[in-house]
């Protein structure tokens, strides 16, 4: 199936220099329109039906997430670009979505393309959009949702409702205040840059915890914490100082 595609972005050489790359190195890929400002995006999004479409974040009419706001329902596929890694792209991760760091890299572009060529659950996509535009609604762009990626699925789960996470391997698992876990596919290291400003603190090798959720902490066998469902979290002897200090402040 050929994806046909339109590109959103303000700058001519990134536009054609996108254009050129998706039309000779990903197979089976049209490039329909291309606009260069929110209002000439708005008028080719309601024109064409695109498969996918990238959106640079930063365009000299507006942001990117302007478009998304204006347009009811989107189904199409979404991968973000940016020259700046800042705020708007830890929203993004926040919900799962992709997006490109420019200049665009070869590899990660196919990739991007093969995975939204794969995917077919448009529910829960519209999900990922929503919770994007929610997360970005917020004051200070605090995220208040995370979506994870499970072997079964997508989870939309309210950030306070997280107690931990812990390293399972490349793994992490979730213990969530419902005693039900999740087990997703990333390093604990991402969700401790992600989580940061949200009161999570990495105490161990092992433990990333929500610092709201901590019961007790013992000075005992070395030092450790209880958790609000009474898990026992080991503590690393270089973040006993940090997390006291953390907790003092809450």
């Amino acid at each position: 199936m050929t994806l046909k595609v339109v590109i959103v972005e303000d700058e001519k050489r990134s536009r054609e220099t996108l254009k050129a790359l998706l039309e000779e190195f990903c197979a089976d890929v049209k490039v329909i329109a291309t606009a260069e400002s929110v209002q000439e995006a708005v008028k080719v999004l309601s024109v064409y039906s695109p498969d996918v479409v990238f959106l640079d974040i930063e365009l000299q009419s507006g942001e990117g997430f302007d478009i998304l706001n204006q347009i009811q329902d989107p189904s199409f596929e979404i991968i973000f670009t940016t020259a700046f890694e800042k705020y708007a792209i830890k929203a993004i991760k926040f919900s799962s979505l992709d997006y490109l760091l420019k200049p665009i890299d070869l590899e990660e572009l196919k990739q991007a393309i093969e995975k939204a060529r794969s995917r077919m659950d448009t529910n829960v996509y519209r999900q990922q959009i929503e919770t994007l535009m929610q997360n970005l609604g917020r004051s200070q762009y605090k995220q208040e949702k995370i979506c994870l990626a499970t072997t079964a699925g997508m989870e939309f789960i309210p950030i306070e409702n997280i107690i931990l996470c812990k390293a399972d391997g490349s793994y992490t698992s979730f213990i969530l205040k419902n005693n039900n876990s999740l087990l997703v596919s990333k390093h604990l290291k991402e969700y401790e840059n992600l989580l940061s400003d949200h009161q999570f603190m990495r105490v161990h090798n092992s433990y990333l915890i929500n610092l709201k959720e901590v019961k007790k902490y013992i000075k005992s066998d070395g030092g450790y914490i209880i958790m609000s469902n009474d898990m026992h979290v080991s503590i690393s002897p270089r973040k006993k100082e940090d997390l006291l200090d953390s907790m003092r402040r809450l």
